[in-house]
């Protein structure tokens, strides 16, 4: 299986270009579900360890469904598929252009929860247009065990997130056990509570936000991700939900820009636009490095081929 490595804001990601399962036909939602549904192992095999790492998220390229996209792809982690990730996006953005299938300037990209856009602007910098996104309930309390009532926001950002803000503990690296073990217990809570999108969807993702030591950042966060680890970077999908709550809010207006940045101090622009449904259009601009191509074995003597249990 011929991979190539990159990481955004110091979160991994994994572009598989052949090599993966056969998802058969019909749209991406449904390959997407297939791939969920009977190739998990596949999924742990590539990103858990000692072939993958914490955090790592992979991006599979599949067919487009749009004539004029230049790809399709569905992104995962070693638990979960996901209908979008931001910083994947850009990571594949950053890895098209070291493969030499696009250039500077604009592209569309099919993922499961719909068409983005990526610009990009240099050999690492790239600019997501993202999903539209939105708050799906304000104010929402759920009684966590050691905690107590928590309240955050439901919001959509081509991922299901709570998010709460002010977070009951700073967000600082100092923290990250704690970080941890909190944002589980509230996803946790949301999922005995039922808390989660208009159709039942699960929260999948829970942010903290907190402040940064810097002025001309708006906020730092702590996001968690299916797989009980954090991400590294600001989290596009979840700084997309993160501008939908503030631009329901009027806390922040159409094309104003701010600076997200992540628990460990990597760092995305953010803005938005209206969107057509009532929610917004974020766009998210990042960094991503590649860090290396390799052809994966799967030796089947190999007693760890399917990957470390956790």
């Amino acid at each position: 299986m011929y991979v190539i490595d990159s990481h955004t804001g110091g979160e991994p990601t994994r572009v598989i270009q052949e090599g993966g399962p056969d998802l058969g036909q019909g749209d991406l939602q449904q390959r997407a579900a297939r791939l969920a549904s009977d190739h998990m192992d596949f999924c742990r095999a590539v990103l858990a360890e000692p072939r993958g790492k914490p955090g790592m998220v992979g991006a599979l390229l599949v067919p487009a469904q749009s004539p004029d996209a230049v790809t399709g792809v569905i992104y995962f982690d070693a638990d979960a598929v996901l209908g979008m990730c931001g910083h994947g996006t850009i990571g594949l953005g950053v890895t098209l252009a070291h493969l030499g299938r696009i250039g500077p300037g604009a592209h569309a990209i099919d993922t499961p929860a719909g068409r983005v856009q990526i610009d990009l602007q240099d050999a690492n910098t790239v600019t997501v247009t993202n999903v539209e996104s939105r708050l799906v309930a304000r104010d929402v309390t759920v009684e966590v065990p050691e905690l107590g009532p928590i309240t955050g926001d439901v919001a959509y950002g081509g991922n299901w997130f709570f998010i709460v803000d002010p977070s009951p503990i700073p967000v600082n690296p100092r923290n990250l056990r704690r970080l941890n073990d909190v944002t589980i217990a509230i996803r946790a809570a949301c999922h005995s509570a039922g808390i989660g999108g208009e159709g039942g969807q699960p929260i999948d993702h829970v942010i903290l936000q907190g402040s940064s030591p810097d002025p001309q950042v708006h906020s730092r966060n702590y996001v968690l991700c299916p797989d009980d680890a954090y991400d590294r970077s600001p989290c596009g999908t979840g700084s997309s939900a993160r501008l939908a709550c503030l631009a329901a809010r009027g806390a922040l207006q159409p094309g104003q820009r701010i600076t997200q940045e992540s628990v460990i101090g990597s760092r995305y622009d953010l803005s938005y636009q209206p969107g057509a449904q009532g929610g917004v259009i974020p766009q998210i601009t990042g960094q991503a490095h590649i860090m290396g191509e390799t052809r994966l074995i799967f030796d089947p003597v190999d007693p760890f081929v399917a990957g470390v249990p956790r």
